[in-house]
């Protein structure tokens, strides 16, 4: 049973209720000027965006209410792409005091850029978010996101201290030292991806470490998709309140969006710094308030690198009903995956976190798998990899009735015929940082 410890509830010192709790119209009106000033600062000192402009026939004299955002182009990371590294830039160079990227394993990394005041920002905003979840002045925060040119470590370590937090700068990887010194400092509040924080669950159940008995009170994760399942899977390993983050390098990195310990339903997106719509990643046409698509984000008060209706390809929608915990930000509901990491096999369109939401949570198998695609023929078949759980353990006829079993539910539940290898505890690949749940062996096949 869980030893869940409460989040307390008193309003955490970074609550700003004059801010997260703006009557909607008033709200609407200061994204309108900052909306305005963002527009004006990317024509007048991007030459791609006043080239894109000018092509969709637009300036930013043409924005007269939020609504009007939509005559205006999408950028793309390809666009980020095509002007590297500095090419999207609004401010000069010499200006911009730290520069992140993404890994480049398909092409040329992604830059991105802060000036001092978008550092503050950003530090500021994840302070926030923290607070949100429930983290307090004076927690010991245990921030196992990985450092360097990925924003989630440094993202979260600088709204940590904003917060008056004491950081633990742990990054990834060495987990039964992570494990010990969480037991040994006390840490209240875990940062790390999901898939991660399993790992260390598992890693401290296999030292004989009840986290559950220990401070830890609330874990902040993200970085990637992840299910109700696994929130339930970490909240009884860990005994904690688990809260989903969201960000993104190109946007500012984490703190885009966070939920509440109070409702823990849906990110409360930060409108007085980002524009939020949905649209249909098809069409590009916009969607209402509750209609799924891909989310679309515009910064408001980025400096270096404003970005214009970025298309992050998450696939959510938006409530903008009223939240238990008092704040009026619109909420981004759990993103269910990518439109560009969507599979299909034998004509039906799968993502990885449908395959996840059958198998985290299922009865003897524990919350770590891989998704393996290979070509047969003509066709693309899926294989997925689980873990047995520990107590689970028995003959390969047990292994052999436990895959008939799952490949049931998937095919029930997703529509999707794949193989399913049932694998002995310990013999999927763990994290170390960001899950790796898809192998695609494809292209090693043509």
């Amino acid at each position: 049973m869980s030893q869940q410890r409460a989040v307390r509830d008193d309003r955490p010192f970074m609550f700003e209720p004059e801010v997260e709790t703006t009557p909607r119209d008033a709200l609407s009106a200061l994204q309108l000027a900052r909306l305005r000033r963002t527009l004006g600062q990317a024509y007048a000192n991007v030459p791609h965006y006043r080239r894109k402009f000018e092509a969709a026939g637009v300036s930013p004299d043409d924005l007269h209410s939020l609504a009007d955002i939509r005559r205006f182009p999408f950028t793309m990371k390809t666009d980020l792409r095509d002007n590297y590294p500095f090419g999207l830039f609004a401010v000069p160079r010499e200006q911009v005091v730290r520069l992140h990227a993404s890994s480049g394993t398909t092409g040329k990394p992604t830059v991105v850029g802060y000036t001092r005041g978008d550092l503050d920002r950003w530090a500021d905003l994840m302070a926030r978010s923290l607070a949100c979840i429930g983290a307090m002045p004076g927690d010991i925060v245990h921030n196992a996101y990985g450092y360097g040119l990925f924003t989630g470590g440094l993202g979260a370590h600088a709204g940590a201290e904003r917060l008056g937090c004491t950081v633990v700068p742990m990054s990834g990887g060495g987990t039964e030292r992570q494990v010990a010194l969480m037991r040994d400092f006390g840490a209240q509040v875990l940062c790390a991806t999901p898939s991660y924080a399993l790992n260390i669950a598992e890693v401290a159940e296999g030292m004989g470490v009840d986290l559950r008995g220990s401070p830890l009170r609330c874990g902040v994760f993200g970085a990637e998709p992840w299910s109700e399942g696994m929130r339930h899977d970490l909240e009884q390993r860990l005994g904690i309140k688990a809260v989903d983050i969201y960000g993104l390098s190109e946007i500012m990195g984490p703190g885009v969006a966070c939920e509440c310990h109070v409702a823990q339903n849906g990110l409360h997106g930060w409108e007085d710094h980002f524009l939020f719509e949905i649209v249909d990643p098809e069409t590009l046409e916009p969607l209402r308030f509750g209609e799924a698509g891909e989310l679309v984000i515009t910064t408001l008060t980025k400096d270096a690198l404003p970005m214009i209706r970025y298309r992050t390809r998450d696939i959510t929608r938006l409530d903008d009903t009223p939240c238990a915990c008092g704040r009026t930000h619109v909420r981004i509901m759990r993103v269910t995956g990518r439109d560009d990491d969507m599979m299909i096999i034998r004509g039906v369109n799968v993502y990885p976190s449908q395959v996840e939401a059958v198998l985290v949570g299922f009865p003897g198998l524990s919350p770590h798998y891989q998704i393996v695609l290979r070509r047969e023929g003509a066709l693309d078949a899926m294989t997925v990899e689980v873990e047995l759980a520990p107590e689970a353990a028995g003959p390969e006829s047990a292994r052999a009735r436990k895959a008939t079993e799952v490949r049931h539910h998937i095919k029930s539940l997703i529509g999707v015929t794949c193989t399913v290898e049932v694998k002995g505890p310990g013999e999927v690949p763990r994290s170390q940082g960001k899950a790796v749940r898809v192998r695609d062996l494809r292209k090693q096949a043509g």
